[in-house]
């Protein structure tokens, strides 16, 4: 690797921002980290579930930073109807975000079947809106934890493929080797994200901190060496999608720490930090890692799926020019994001 690539603007295609004093801390941090598109995630409280409440939170993540395109979301929800769908496709409403039921922050209100919205899913082939999946199945008692969780999905994944083969799929944070072959081996409308914090976490890293603790959770070496292997082998079918997820850090106390990793700030950093380990660790080749991979993963890929044009603005990313920061304060929050207080690289807008 080198120690500095000069990059189109990347573009972050799974962000949680929050809303009020949440919002207005982290939402200026997306630029920070190098990005300049936010595919903005709709678990508000209550969830995004109107063409006209996403529009109104639009307009207010606008007013905080209008250098910054967002890209709205529905939350899949009993109230959308094929209707919503064709509303939500003239307002400019980018895809609808299913969250299975309890499996995550804010996710109360989510699916518990996905068979009564084949309508809806139907819609949305037509229309072109994307749908996004939290790939999870809830804990139970037999035998269904945080650690198979994401496997036990993924046939639900592949039935929704050959119920829906023109529907645009998005299987987010995808963790497990698993994941990334059930991804692969779905047709070109089916894509999936990865987060930053997965290329460098296992499930060591989250066990006994807070800080490193999500949902879907990290796993194993294999795993990890998986999500980097399809990463710099994607050619389109994996690109990032953050997941960041900030919480304040009362909600990372305590017996039941909230699910979430914050990474907003040095999204880009963080990948190639996290490319750096896995070269000197040997999980992937110095080679495999060039400039055409780097502004893929980073948003070419995603913008292509998502039918967004190519940026015209450039990013220049140096090595060992900044330290993450201890925390991030706002009016009453305070988030701490991955890895604060350690060496990272540094972005430059140009």
């Amino acid at each position: 690797m080198k120690d500095t690539y000069t990059l189109p603007a990347a573009a972050d295609f799974h962000v949680h921002l929050r809303d009020g004093a949440m919002a207005e801390a982290v939402t200026p941090t997306i630029r920070q980290g190098g990005a300049e598109v936010a595919y903005v995630m709709p678990n508000l409280v209550p969830p995004v579930t109107t063409v006209a409440a996403a529009l109104a939170y639009k307009e207010r993540l606008q007013n905080i930073d209008p250098s910054v395109t967002y890209l709205m979301t529905l939350y899949l929800h009993e109230s959308i109807t094929p209707e919503v769908v064709k509303e939500a496709k003239k307002a400019g409403i980018s895809g609808i975000k299913s969250y299975p039921a309890g499996v995550t922050t804010n996710s109360s209100s989510g699916v518990i079947s996905y068979e009564p919205f084949f309508p809806v899913f139907k819609a949305m082939e037509e229309e072109g809106l994307v749908l996004n999946l939290h790939g999870e199945v809830p804990s139970d008692r037999k035998g269904i934890t945080v650690l198979n969780a994401e496997a036990s999905f993924l046939p639900t994944l592949q039935d929704l493929h050959r119920r829906f083969p023109k529907l645009r799929i998005v299987l987010e944070h995808c963790t497990t080797a698993d994941a990334v072959a059930a991804v692969r081996s779905c047709g070109d409308t089916v894509v999936g994200t990865i987060t930053a914090h997965h290329l460098s976490l296992l499930v060591d890293d989250w066990a006994g901190n807070a800080l490193c603790f999500c949902k879907p959770v990290a796993k194993t070496p294999a795993d990890r060496r998986g999500l980097l292997e399809a990463a710099v082998n994607s050619r389109g079918k994996f690109f990032l999608g953050t997941d960041s997820a900030p919480h304040d850090v009362s909600a990372k106390k305590g017996s039941k720490a909230a699910a979430g990793v914050f990474t907003q700030p040095y999204a880009c950093q963080y990948v190639l930090a996290a490319l750096e380990d896995a070269i000197e660790r040997g999980d992937i080749k110095d080679e495999d890692v060039t400039e055409e991979f780097l502004r893929g993963f980073l948003g070419e890929w995603g913008r292509k799926f998502y039918g967004i044009a190519e940026s015209n603005r450039k990013i220049v990313l140096k090595k060992g020019g900044e330290v993450i920061v201890e925390s991030i304060k706002g009016a009453g929050v305070e988030v701490i994001p991955f890895r604060s207080g350690e060496p990272t690289w540094s972005v430059e807008w140009q």
